[in-house]
């Protein structure tokens, strides 16, 4: 790995630990175990910083579907696998990345590296209803996008409890795909 992508994790793992007020350099350096300086070596400023942790961020979540097309047999056990593991065991992305996702509310050059990432997950999404002739595929993902989207948030940050099971969760990808497939 890396130096720079060693220093975006830290910074995801700072975000998602203190808040968008507690992610500086200095604490990134710390929580990366570098010497002070090492993050604003590689990030100068803190929007190179922000715009590091979304590329990140959009990257690992791409790679957690790569291999596990919508179409497939098995896809709603294994989307479930994915949001249970992100529900837990990768929860601090998630709330970095709701952290940062707030702060683009304020801050439009971060919006619109949030809306890019989005649109290359979606298209992957939306891409793969197209092939197996879903009417409106574009609709489709946006639709099944958004309502995972909403379990995630409702879990990270409503504080639903228990964390779904990844069985239920299945069902519940099942029905989604249901409504959208039409």
């Amino acid at each position: 790995m890396s130096r720079r992508t060693h220093l975006t994790d830290a910074a995801i793992a700072t975000l998602a630990a203190h808040g968008m007020r507690g992610l500086t350099h200095r604490a990134v350096d710390r929580t990366a175990g570098l010497p002070e300086g090492s993050a604003s070596y590689y990030f100068r400023t803190r929007l190179a910083l922000l715009e590091a942790i979304v590329d990140r961020l959009a990257e690992a979540t791409t790679d957690d579907f790569a291999d596990t097309p919508i179409g497939a047999e098995n896809f709603p056990e294994a989307a479930a696998a994915r949001l249970h593991a992100w529900m837990t065991a990768d929860r601090s992305r998630l709330l970095a990345r709701y952290e940062i996702s707030m702060e683009a509310t304020r801050r439009p050059e971060l919006r619109a590296i949030i809306a890019a990432s989005r649109e290359r997950i979606r298209g992957q999404v939306s891409a793969a209803f197209e092939s197996y002739g879903a009417t409106d595929p574009d609709a489709r993902a946006d639709d099944l996008v958004a309502c995972l989207d909403g379990l995630l948030f409702d879990v990270i940050v409503g504080g639903r409890t228990p964390v779904p099971e990844p069985g239920d969760l299945a069902e519940v990808v099942r029905r989604l795909l249901v409504g959208t497939a039409q």
